[in-house]
């Protein structure tokens, strides 16, 4: 790279790009060309210092400005210089922000231990019924989960034995290396990460600082929940180690199918079958429903597939706003031949020689002409 890119070129942004542009186009340049991704690989480690120069002028608004009207040369960039005049080894300080821990930046700052650390989150998928669902339930669930250990109170020692440092990081955590112009800093392989290690560990937990339970605890499924829905149960989740703070349990909600019902949101769908008579002339039709049998007036004229809406028959909404409505959809009932007698045939023919429109000769009828 003999010839100095332009920075706003090398993080690949416009000019007018705000500090957070800036920053993010930077972190995405700096993890990918970062020496512990590609190690040996001189080019990515000259991409990396030069997205590492560019970012230190344009993420500063004095030096920015000067670059911004002088170039190269208004931020002292001399070409062949290490780090091209423009770079600022205080640029490193933001790496634990920029860059997080993803490569161990930031270790020198702070010391390993064994610090409290939150618990798990867990999930259940309890399965309930359409009118669960619908109505409200209460459970009982047993959920295995780690909690912490009564033996060691959660220290991992046996005895009063208490941890002690570890000898490789010298209780840091972290072990550091100089690779390349800086120094990288990786969690200790020895202790992984806690500073200190157990030299008698507790019988019961073998040096976890926690054991696995089965916890039985009664949830309340409110009313209205559908496919999908999670309840968040706080602190019913799995023990933190060292003393941390349980996590919280999800307990997602999986509802069986209905028979008869079909559900969108709160409302309730169902069919009513419909003769041909009934569809022609009218009829009142009882409908079941989750709260009931409710009468339907089918009006004279009505066709397959026509809806009637019985208001407030639906599901709670689980905002508490009242319910859905219940909607009613007509299905033609037509009837099997087995079902139908001489004098019904016999009427359906004279019906349709009335609309004018000719039928096929019936089974009975062919029947009948066989023995005669």
């Amino acid at each position: 790279m003999s010839t100095k890119r332009d920075y706003y070129e090398v993080l690949g942004v416009a000019r007018d790009a705000d500090g957070a542009t800036i920053k993010s186009a930077y972190r995405k340049l700096a993890i990918k060309h970062h020496p512990d991704r590609n190690p040996g690989d001189k080019e990515a480690e000259e991409y990396f210092k030069e997205a590492a120069e560019a970012y230190a002028v344009l993420s500063d608004g004095e030096k920015r400005a000067r670059y911004d009207r002088f170039g190269h040369q208004g931020v002292g960039g001399a070409a062949g210089s290490p780090f091209g005049g423009g770079f600022d080894p205080s640029a490193f300080g933001d790496f634990a922000d920029i860059l997080g821990d993803l490569f161990g930046f930031g270790g020198a700052r702070r010391r390993g231990g064994r610090a409290p650390s939150r618990g798990a989150d867990l999930r259940y998928d309890l399965t309930i019924t359409f009118e669960e669902a619908a109505f409200g339930v209460e459970k009982t669930l047993k959920i295995p989960r780690l909690e912490r250990c009564d033996e060691c109170d959660g220290s991992g020692s046996a005895g009063d034995k208490a941890p002690e440092p570890c000898s490789a990081c010298g209780g840091r955590g972290q072990v550091r290396f100089n690779q390349g112009f800086f120094t990288v800093a990786r969690t200790c392989p020895q202790c992984h990460g806690e500073g200190t290690v157990i030299s008698e560990p507790c019988d019961t937990c073998r040096g976890e600082g926690r054991v696995e339970r089965a916890r039985t605890i009664e949830v309340k499924i409110p009313a209205g929940v559908d496919m999908g829905a999670r309840l968040r149960l706080q602190s019913e989740g799995e023990h933190g180690r060292h003393g941390g703070p349980p996590g919280d349990l999800y307990v997602v909600m999986r509802v069986q199918p209905h028979e008869t019902f079909r559900r969108e949101g709160p409302h309730v769908l169902s069919e009513i079958e419909v003769t041909y008579a009934q569809a022609v002339l009218g009829a009142a039709i009882e409908v079941e429903t989750l709260h009931g049998t409710k009468t339907v007036e089918v009006p004279p004229g009505t066709e397959p597939g026509q809806q009637f809406k019985l208001r407030g028959e639906g599901i709670q909404r689980i905002d508490g706003h009242g319910r859905g409505d219940h909607l009613v959809f007509a299905k033609l009932a037509i009837p099997r031949p087995s079902e139908l007698d001489d004098e019904r045939v016999e009427l359906l023919r004279q019906l349709a020689e009335l609309e004018g429109r000719p039928v096929r000769e019936s089974m009975i009828e062919r029947v009948k002409k066989m023995f005669h």
